[in-house]
């Protein structure tokens, strides 16, 4: 075992400090060859310590990876939460690039799916190979042992048949096999089960495979109360424990399948924005920011996330500028931009690859001044004019004219487009609550009976946002402390974006 003084000399001088600064994190680490060629492309629990590995040694005892490590010109990677995350994405990138040393995941025969036949009687199979052949494949899984345990729980509550029997004019045989008898099987080819029942059965399995678990779980528990007003007590409970298995599991995301393949459209405009901005591994992950402002007042910054070239709604975020005064999307943006990455930052979340900022040159310069201050070198950001379509890069005099049919410009436009949706929804919503006669009443020290008195004087929630202090103090047992809270309160000038909160 070499000492960590020799590893760090063996490493290359030119790659030394990449490696050095590879995050203690799961993620896919990628090693390019002459001409940003993909050589080969792996997952790791820990980026550093894995990539650090190829270099602890003069020579490896396989030819395979002597040669592989001679040629590695370069190295990037993506961060990714969980070490299964890193499965998918390494598995998702091995069959689109086929690199030349990676020989398992090339033809996506390491990982089984879930195969349910084609047939009036399907079966649920295990197989490696996924054919054009009309059947439903669900996975690949990454996990086989969890993977046996879903099919331990399936054949107990989702009783299908596995013989090779050809079933297509039912029923074949006088009596069933012994699997019916032990409850593992409906029993379709002695005719004991119509082909409407067993089809129901096979769609709870798809819901089940598929994650829809609420769906299925409002499905069986509907069966087991039919099952209870019939007084089939015994056929109430095995719905019950279904019921409890199928949650049980679900917390415990037994069931852990990749998704199908990207489109390639998708990889088409992935694949182009790595070729127009020079880029040497692929954006994996996106991010666009937007900033806006509600009735000239209130601004707030949004952050939406794209990742494998689609929206992950559950990723976005919205930040109340707090620093700057006024409007001034300049400022705003070198704001949200720092407060973003140095939360991701301080929780060791995964960062994006790319940073698309709504704007020009400006506007990037402002964001590239929040990320140089945090030291963050691995987002590479450009910002996107809307009128023009054109494209600011860094360091560079004149933005990028693209066809306006370019797939990489069109992917930025639905990502720039996406962040003015979520902007624009951001204060819809805000609006909406903040601006309310029931959120009126809702400030303490108002009530139905101030809130009426305010809203006769005024006409509207918004109208009295707009007026001074000393203008709702006119309003009858409406004081000067009290006018100043309504006006914090429906103005936002606060965090919780509720000052009965902070005063209760």
């Amino acid at each position: 075992m070499p000492r960590k003084k020799e590893v760090e000399q063996s490493v290359p001088t030119y790659l030394s400090e990449k490696v050095r600064n590879l995050p203690n994190r799961p993620g896919v680490y990628i090693f390019h060859g002459e001409e940003d060629k993909i050589l080969y492309v792996g997952k790791a629990k820990s980026l550093k310590k894995r990539v650090s590995s190829y270099f602890r040694h003069n020579g490896f005892a396989s030819p395979r990876l002597r040669k592989l490590v001679e040629l590695i010109r370069d190295i990037s990677f993506i961060r990714t939460e969980t070490e299964a995350e890193a499965l998918i994405v390494e598995a998702r990138l091995i069959k689109h690039y086929q690199p030349f040393f990676n020989i398992e995941l090339k033809m996506g025969e390491r990982y089984p799916y879930i195969k349910i036949t084609r047939d009036p009687y399907p079966k649920v199979e295990i197989t490696r190979h996924k054919a054009d052949d009309g059947s439903t494949y669900i996975g690949p899984y990454t996990r086989v042992k969890e993977l046996r345990q879903v099919l331990r729980l399936m054949e107990r509550y989702f009783p299908l048949r596995n013989c090779s029997l050809n079933l297509k004019e039912a029923p074949v045989q006088s009596r069933p096999c012994l699997r019916y008898n032990m409850g593992k099987c409906l029993g379709p080819c002695a005719g004991l089960c119509t082909q409407r029942e067993y089809q129901e059965l096979v769609d709870d399995v798809i819901l089940f495979l598929r994650g829809q678990t609420s769906a299925l779980v409002e499905s069986l528990r509907k069966k087991m109360n039919e099952a209870v007003e019939s007084l089939a007590f015994e056929k109430a409970a095995f719905y019950r424990d279904a019921i409890r298995a199928i949650w049980r599991l679900s917390r415990q995301q037994i069931s852990f399948a990749l998704r199908d393949p990207l489109d390639k459209e998708i990889w088409k405009a992935l694949e182009r924005l790595q070729e127009v901005l020079g880029i040497a591994f692929p954006f994996w992950r996106i991010e666009g920011c937007d900033i806006s402002h509600l009735s000239g007042r209130e601004t707030y910054g949004v952050f939406v996330v794209f990742e494998q070239g689609m929206p992950n709604p559950s990723l976005y975020r919205r930040y109340v500028i707090k620093t700057v005064e006024g409007i001034d999307d300049f400022r705003s943006i070198e704001e949200i931009v720092r407060r973003r990455y140095s939360s991701l930052l301080e929780k060791n979340m995964p960062l994006p690859q790319l940073l698309l900022v709504d704007g020009g040159a400006l506007q990037l310069s402002f964001a590239l001044k929040a990320l140089n201050e945090l030291g963050i070198e691995n987002i590479y950001a450009v910002a996107l004019a809307k009128e023009e379509e054109e494209l600011y890069l860094p360091d560079s005099r004149r933005p990028l004219k693209l066809p306006l049919d370019d797939p990489g410009l069109n992917l930025l436009r639905k990502i720039r487009d996406e962040a003015h949706r979520f902007a624009l929804s951001s204060h819809n919503n805000k609006f909406n609550k903040r601006y309310s006669r029931s959120a009126l009443e809702d400030i303490p020290g108002v009530g139905k009976r101030r809130a009426a008195a305010l809203l006769a004087a005024f006409g509207s929630v918004s109208h009295i946002a707009s007026k001074t202090p000393e203008e709702l103090e006119k309003v009858d047992n409406i004081g000067p402390r009290l006018a100043k809270h309504i006006l914090m309160y429906l103005k936002g000038d606060n965090d919780n974006e509720s000052i009965g909160k902070k005063t209760k």
